[in-house]
């Protein structure tokens, strides 16, 4: 992986302390498309699991991710598709 999941993974990790993190690079399914970084790095998938989401709704869960992951989503990320569950849950 390289320095965009590196800080996504970094920022996750210290903000939600998951227990389950897993970062994709879609990048290489969106070559050709606009914002597509030729380096990749541009559109990503994570799917985390954390205590952090009890009780919060999959909107809620998202703006939590999102506000974390706020410099990267201005910047490099030109899509995030955000899979956030709390433990035990599906």
């Amino acid at each position: 992986m390289g320095a965009v999941s590196d800080a996504i993974r970094h920022k996750l990790s210290h903000g939600l302390t998951p227990a389950r993190l897993v970062i994709i690079d879609d990048s290489d399914r969106h070559a050709g498309h606009a914002d597509a970084r030729a380096g990749g790095e541009s559109h990503f998938t994570v799917e985390i699991e954390s205590e952090a989401f009890v009780g919060l709704g999959r909107l809620q869960r998202q703006r939590l991710v999102m506000g974390i992951l706020a410099d990267e989503l201005k910047g490099p990320v030109h899509a995030l598709s955000i899979k956030a569950r709390a433990p035990g849950e599906a």
